[in-house]
């Protein structure tokens, strides 16, 4: 185990926990399964707004960094917050990767790879599972008014 993943706080897998998620966000944030592409929520979402951590709602994502990959899964070019993610080198199914978990959840969100639009050339290809979707519009009602900024210029 490297010190970034020493330092990951994984899912606690929870009663309370399972009765909240329904069993693809569990699937998925509990065990790092991963949602077929094409047919989950937000692969083709083009509403403005915020996606956050489907476990404890931090705002993870703007719609302002999405993009469309092609890969069938929603793509961001970067976070709102590095210090919000932890990345933790992935060997499993004998591939080499870059898995992203939520830092204060441990919840797995996706993987990164280094195929990404500029400005950043990254792509975090990350499960419609994991999040929730907050429109732009909605933001201070679901109490998030300090992230209108993002799309109001103000």
């Amino acid at each position: 185990m490297s010190a970034q993943e020493a330092n990951i706080c994984f899912v606690q897998p929870t009663p309370e926990l399972k009765a909240k998620l329904s069993k693809e966000q569990w699937d998925v944030l509990v065990n790092a399964a991963t949602e077929p592409p094409f047919r989950n929520a937000y692969w083709n979402n083009h509403q403005s707004g915020v996606y956050v951590d489907a476990i404890d709602g931090t705002p993870l994502f703007s719609s302002g960094a999405k993009f469309d990959s092609g890969s069938g899964w929603p793509s961001f070019w970067e976070p709102l917050d590095m210090e919000r993610i932890v990345l933790v080198e992935d060997t499993s199914y004998g591939m080499q990767r870059t898995e992203v978990r939520a830092k204060a959840s441990g919840g797995h969100l996706g993987h990164v790879f280094p195929d990404g639009p500029q400005p950043s050339g990254l792509r975090y290809c990350i499960n419609s599972a994991s999040l929730r979707f907050v429109a732009a519009k909605d933001l201070a009602k679901e109490g998030y008014p300090e992230l209108a900024a993002l799309f109001t210029g103000k």
